[in-house]
């Protein structure tokens, strides 16, 4: 996705890595550097043999909205859909089976994805 893209504080933007899609609010844009201040929302994991369609649900959502930020390059993200992030969304408010620790396991989730993606995109990074 080397597109120049004009994001903005408060949108919703998606990175996307083999099946897993990463959702975050731009919080800031840095300023002389294509990067941006996220505040990662959810990690959607879609099964590997199936295509991600919407509105289908993805196999594991993870909440990240108690995590912490990160600063990343713009260059893999895209803007985020309303019709894939509302259900999302949604799904997060209204999940009642949470395991204790769902915290320690999103978390462990996205460092996992995030490294995946940098050891896949090396020099975009």
């Amino acid at each position: 996705m080397d597109q120049d893209s004009n994001f903005q504080p408060g949108e919703i933007v998606c990175l996307e890595h083999e099946g897993i899609c990463l959702y975050a609010e731009v919080i800031q844009i840095l300023v002389g550097r294509p990067m941006f201040w996220v505040r990662p929302l959810m990690l959607a994991v879609w099964p590997s043999d199936s295509p991600q369609t919407f509105p289908e649900l993805p196999a594991q959502l993870y909440d990240l909205r108690q995590g912490s930020d990160l600063v990343w390059p713009m260059n893999r993200f895209r803007p985020a859909l309303d019709i894939e992030v509302i259900p999302l969304l949604t799904e997060l408010e209204t999940a009642t089976n949470k395991p204790p620790d769902a915290l320690v396991i999103a978390r462990r989730q996205l460092r996992d994805f995030v490294q995946q993606v940098w050891e896949a995109y090396p020099d975009a990074l």
